[in-house]
């Protein structure tokens, strides 16, 4: 049975799911960054996915990537599947600028998170829930 890791429950908010991922508002509004995290027990890699889930993690990743495109005009997205400090798979989806704090480095290590009031969560999740037309 699927759980949720428990440092991405801390971290993140639940915006929607989609027919493989639940995806995530990562609770850090200096960057807009969501998270896909594939409903499947103990994977921890995407070759670990039967073909037709990685096939449906591609063209999720690919949906999600361009919503935040077009909902934040960004400069470039970023996506990453580190998985070095939390195991489960999960996808890294970052609308980043030039102009933000840690351009044009990865986030990572970067600056202390900020996190969203409680207003400005249910904005940035109702947008997102918009753009994926969810």
């Amino acid at each position: 049975m699927f759980e949720l890791h428990p440092r991405l429950a801390a971290d993140t908010r639940e915006v929607t799911r989609l027919p493989l991922c639940r995806v995530l508002l990562m609770n850090d509004r200096r960057f807009p960054w969501l998270i896909l995290v594939p409903q499947r027990p103990e994977i921890r890699e995407i070759h670990q996915l039967s073909p037709a889930d990685r096939a449906t993690l591609v063209e999720e990743i690919a949906r999600v990537a361009q919503a935040m495109e077009k909902l934040h005009k960004a400069d470039k997205m970023n996506v990453a599947a580190l998985g070095n400090q939390v195991p489960q798979l999960h996808v890294h989806v970052i609308a980043r600028f030039a102009s933000d704090p840690a351009w044009p480095n990865p986030i990572w290590g970067r600056g202390t998170a900020e996190a969203y009031e409680p207003a400005q969560m249910a904005t940035a999740i109702a947008a997102v829930k918009g753009a994926l037309g969810a």
